[in-house]
Parts: structure tokens; sequence; C-alpha cells
């Protein structure tokens, strides 16, 4: 179901409503008017039409979803993933409802589960890039670092814009000790326009400073071999 833009959303809403009128049982027109309503901050009135359209059609898991979203927006994460549960209960190979899943698992601290869905919807869809982000995040709160770094670099390799994603391998790297790597992504994130946590910042600054100083006594003892051997010459 595509958004309509605003001026239209009423006649579309309008033309649904006709629609039921001659059709009360239509779950594509309910599925429609929810989905209008969602569009609109309506969120009543969209868990309404989207449960009528549950009740009177088949393979409705797409309402399912929609409804894990408006319940997201209304934080309750519980009924998100009852929701996203039924969804993929209809649809085994949706893959949207996993990566809504294990979204939600991660917002609750349910890594394992968390893991398991995103990784079930990245084997549906390998190109989620919501999902691998989140799958990136929940490995690195069960404390895999590597496999944290790896799933950033597949996203970033297929959205190299991806701020958030330089963010988050910043802050791998920075776990793993590799800091001129966690300067090098965070670096990337700010030239894209992601806000990088200030004391996350402070944290790399300490190493900037340390790698400069290096560097200064580097080229310092450099310069002095190569004035050394001018000597001897």
């Amino acid at each position: 179901m595509l958004m309509k833009e605003p001026k239209d959303i009423e006649q579309f809403i309008a033309e649904q409503k006709q629609r039921l009128i001659e059709k009360p049982e239509c779950s594509t027109s309910l599925y429609n008017l929810g989905v209008a309503f969602m569009n609109q901050g309506k969120f009543d009135e969209a868990i309404e039409a989207f449960e009528e359209s549950i009740d009177t059609g088949v393979r409705m898991f797409e309402a399912f979803v929609n409804l894990g979203y408006i319940y997201f927006k209304e934080g309750d994460l519980e009924k998100v993933i009852k929701a996203n549960l039924r969804a993929v209960e209809i649809e085994p190979r949706y893959a949207r409802g996993y990566a809504n899943l294990g979204f939600a698992y991660l917002q609750m601290g349910k890594t394992d589960e968390a893991i398991e869905a995103l990784e079930k919807a990245l084997e549906l869809n390998p190109e989620i890039i919501q999902a691998m982000c989140n799958l990136a995040n929940a490995y690195l709160q069960k404390g895999d670092v590597k496999k944290s770094i790896e799933t950033n670099k597949k996203m970033l390799a297929l959205a190299p814009d991806f701020a958030l994603g330089y963010n988050n391998l910043a802050n791998a790297y920075y776990l793993k000790g590799e800091f001129d790597e966690a300067i090098k992504n965070c670096d990337k994130a700010l030239e894209l326009g992601f806000e990088v946590h200030p004391e996350f910042l402070k944290l790399l600054e300490t190493h900037r400073s340390k790698t400069k100083k290096e560097t200064t006594k580097e080229t310092t003892k450099e310069t002095r071999k190569n004035i050394t051997r001018k000597d001897k010459n």
C-alpha cells in the first residue's frame, strides 16, 4: 500500500468508505483505510480498521505488521512482538516481520531472540539495511565485537552513506582497542552529519592526542636520523 499525498488522503478515505458501504466485509478496503488512518496519525481508527481487515481477510500479515508499528509508536513492545509473530506465522518468508521482531527484542534487551530474528530476516532478504544495523548492535550487546564489525562492514558496503553505521563501527572498534579505526569511522560519521555522542568524542580525543604525540615523536626521530646521515656524508 503506497502512502498518499496529504491532499489526497481524505479523498482516498472517502473512496474506501464508499466501497465498504457497497461491500462491508472487503478486507482490502479495510486494510487500505487502516493505512490511511495510520499515515494521518489516527491510530485508534487505524487499529480498528486493521483488526476488522484481519477478521474478514485470510492472509492479512501486513495488517499485523502495521499494527506492530502503531504499538511501537505507543510504546507497547509486548504487543509489537505479538503482532509480528502473527505476521510471520501467516507468512513465514516475510522478512520485514522478522526484522521488526528483532528490533523489538533488542529494545527489550532480549539479545539472543533479537539475533535469531534478525538473522532470519537477513536470510530471507540480505539487503535490509536497518536489520543489518540492529544485528550489528545485537552482536555488540552480546559481546561479539568481531561479528559486529563484520556486519557493519557488510551494511556499509550496501549503504556507504549510512552515517549511523560508521558511528556504530567506531564504537565497535573502540571496544576492540583499535582506536585509529574508531577515530576514522567516527570522523566519517561526523562528515555525513551524524551527531556523535559528546562523551564518545571525549574518549576518542584522548587517543587523537596520543596519536599526534607519537606521530610527532616519530617525525622528530626520523628528522634526526636524516641530519645524522647528512653529517656523516
